[in-house]
């Protein structure tokens, strides 16, 4: 029977109820801008990105370490290191090129494999590992982490009976699918920083207390405006390294993780040493 996936990381109680809370922070952290009422005193607040980026920082620091406690152990942490650090390095080499990141094939074929908590936990482990390598660290970091993720949870979450040729392409779609997403996610968290009077245009820029409807046209014309080159990009490069990738890398995440025996429990027994006494 072949393997589908394991759980390198076990989400306990504590732990799934902290991802489900930051699912529902990070949501509101993306989206507040078309969720708010024109009146509220957040609507017209400058300070507003700024308090979801302190919360989302906070409550990502709270949640990998409800995975790590109890749920991690050193062959998990020793893998999840061995494929930041991959991961950081692939990030800085689609630099500069339109839409070309080659790092996000490696979050959905692990999220995949390792679990749902394996994949959220390599995801925001990545983005902050090739921030630190790149000097990207900037407000739009702990959103990028969110998302990264986010998009590594989901991977786990796949159905686990599709196998063999459909895999890869449920895999390929799920890359192409959360690249686009995650463009789209990205795209909010920085969009409300482009106020007018920024030298952004009227059409494109959020105004702080419009009408929900305006806001949206708006946000929807800065991303087709500023960001679909980028976006539709990605999600091919991605579907494409999926597919070319995913039977060599899906076969070796397995067997790594069939010899590191994540699903197994550790049990230490005490070693009975038998003295036979003969008397005389």
């Amino acid at each position: 029977m072949t393997v589908v996936g394991v759980s390198a990381v076990r989400l306990h109680p504590r732990s799934a109820a902290a991802l489900a809370l930051s699912g529902a922070v990070g949501l509101l952290a993306f989206c507040w801008p078309l969720l708010v009422r024109h009146d509220s005193a957040v609507a017209h607040s400058t300070d507003a990105p700024w308090l979801f980026v302190l919360l989302l920082i906070l409550i990502l620091g709270v949640v990998l370490a409800e995975i790590a406690e109890g749920g991690m152990d050193a062959k998990a942490i020793a893998l999840l290191g061995v494929l930041a650090a991959i991961g950081a390095a692939l990030r800085p080499l689609g630099a500069g090129a339109a839409g070309l990141e080659p790092v996000w094939f490696l979050f959905v074929l692990s999220g995949r494999v390792l679990g749902r908590g394996f994949g959220f936990a390599l995801g925001a482990l990545t983005l902050f590992a090739s921030a630190l390598l790149t000097a990207g660290v900037g407000p739009w970091l702990p959103f990028q982490m969110f998302a990264a993720a986010w998009v590594g949870f989901g991977a786990g979450c796949l159905p686990g009976r599709v196998r063999g040729r459909w895999e890869v392409v449920v895999l390929a779609a799920y890359g192409a699918a959360a690249s686009l997403l995650y463009g789209l996610l990205l795209d909010l968290s920085f969009w409300p920083f482009t106020v007018s009077g920024t030298g952004a245009p009227s059409t494109l820029a959020f105004v702080p207390g419009a009408p929900l409807a305006d806001n949206v046209g708006r946000f929807v014309a800065f991303h087709l405006t500023t960001s679909l080159g980028f976006d539709v990009p990605r999600a091919v490069f991605t579907a494409l390294l999926v597919t070319l990738t995913a039977r060599p890398v899906l076969l070796t995440l397995r067997r790594a993780a069939r010899r590191a025996a994540f699903d197994s429990p550790a049990e230490f027994a005490p070693v009975e040493r038998q003295l036979s006494i003969s008397l005389d």
